[in-house]
């Protein structure tokens, strides 16, 4: 193994622990920073690594599949089921538990499961079938369990910007510029160290949100950050078993373990008891932690 192979293998294994380290060590600067911007550095960063990603991806590629529809009944299916098991015991448990389920795919999710190996256009196809889905279905869902009405424009007018978005720019570039598009999808690692940016950013944020809440007791926080950490393993273990099903695995695993935590968060405090955002805030650091430990799997395996 050559000496460059073996230094980006050790950095890309330690990079997502160490990012939410220091991202939670300096979270005020962070949070600040991304206050100063407006909330535009993470939204960006995503508009671009998907834009590199999906330089990848041909239109042709894209078509639906039985696993997609597997993955969203599940999803829509276990939300409500999580939902009404949870709700006799804690309603903002049942709540938080709910939404860490509803949340759609993360777009970056696309990013992750090109490297854990995964077809780039079974993700992207399910990227785009599962947002515009959950924009339907989320606000019968809120409005039925929550504190208020939720519309679907609402809902889309949080996602089609980075779900649209970074799709139709890619296929221009691919149409008008098909060299530099074809550069950049054989260069789309550098997707990873945006996402790592990003992520410096989201725990920042999410470290300042858990410092600053003084509302919930610390057995509820508790018990909303375990209630996140069984559904995040069930997700990506249920998710990785259908894609087993249908030959993919690490993309079965990325569409259901993977969440839009941003937009869970948004969810949970616009619609829901605010105090119940805390489940999709410890989401985004569990789902990382498997993440991590993927992606780790994925190296050992590759130079074994």
């Amino acid at each position: 193994m050559h000496v460059s192979e073996s230094l980006h293998r050790n950095l890309k294994t330690i990079a997502m622990p160490s990012v939410m380290v220091v991202g939670a060590l300096l979270c005020r600067p962070l949070a600040g920073l991304e206050a100063a911007s407006h909330q535009m550095i993470t939204p960006t960063l995503i508009f671009l690594m998907l834009f590199v990603t999906f330089c990848r991806v041909s239109p042709k590629q894209m078509k639906p599949s039985m696993l997609h529809l597997w993955l969203l009944l599940f999803q829509v299916v276990m939300c409500v089921a999580v939902y009404l098991v949870l709700r006799p015991l804690n309603e903002v448990v049942a709540q938080g538990a709910m939404v860490c389920v509803l949340a759609p795919v993360a777009m970056a999710a696309v990013v992750i499961a090109g490297m854990l190996g995964a077809n780039v256009a079974t993700m992207a196809t399910y990227s785009l079938i599962c947002n515009m889905a959950i924009a339907l279905v989320a606000p019968v869902i809120l409005t039925f369990t929550g504190n208020g009405v939720c519309t679907f424009s609402q809902i889309l007018a949080r996602i089609a910007p980075l779900l649209i978005g970074p799709f139709a720019a890619a296929q221009f570039f691919r149409f008008v510029f098909p060299k530099a598009a074809r550069w950049i999808g054989d260069h789309s690692l550098i997707s990873f160290y945006m996402w790592l940016l990003s992520l410096l950013v989201i725990i920042g944020r999410t470290t300042c949100f858990i410092i600053d809440l003084h509302d919930a007791s610390m057995s509820t926080e508790l018990w909303l950050a375990f209630a996140a950490l069984v559904i995040c393993l069930v997700q990506f273990k249920v998710g990785r078993m259908l894609g087993r099903r249908y030959g993919d695995p690490p993309a079965g695993g990325q569409s259901l373990g993977q969440k839009n935590t941003v937009l869970a968060v948004w969810m949970a405090q616009a619609f829901l008891n605010p105090i119940s955002s805390i489940a999709p805030t410890a989401y985004i650091v569990w789902q990382n932690f498997v993440n991590s430990y993927q992606i780790y799997r994925k190296d050992r395996e590759k130079f074994r």
